[in-house]
């Protein structure tokens, strides 16, 4: 069974920066070449896409996150990270790592595009 486990959460005032990063364990990057992404869900609200990067490291992100957050993944450690710079109280959060399980696919927000999900770390952000 894949399993999706996320660290590096926390609580932070705005402005300021925060990384959280995701392992996938029984899920090999090499040999699937799947797309990886990061979700999140405030209270109250839906689940939205806010990064997303494909094996080849292309990447796309969410309009309100674009040139705040920046997504990497190192293939060879089965590893995805989201670096949060510029934190705004409406980032808070519960921040999900997500894995596609089709190979080649472009990165995607689209929460369909995901089979596996792990538990979630929180992002606070308030002063």
């Amino acid at each position: 069974q894949v399993q999706l486990m996320e660290a590096g959460g926390g609580s932070v005032q705005p402005g300021g920066s925060l990384h959280i990063s995701c392992v996938a364990h029984r899920l090999t990057f090499n040999e699937t070449k799947n797309t990886m992404g990061w979700f999140r869900q405030a209270p109250g609200k839906e689940r939205e896409g806010v990064a997303s990067i494909d094996h080849s490291g292309h990447s796309t992100y969410a309009d309100d996150v674009k040139g705040r957050f920046a997504i990497s993944r190192d293939n060879a450690k089965n590893t995805v990270s989201l670096r949060m710079d510029s934190l705004k109280p409406e980032d808070t959060a519960v921040y999900y790592c997500a894995a596609s399980i089709v190979a080649g696919r472009s990165p995607s927000l689209l929460r369909n595009r995901y089979t596996y999900w792990g538990q979630g770390t929180q992002v606070t952000v308030s002063s």
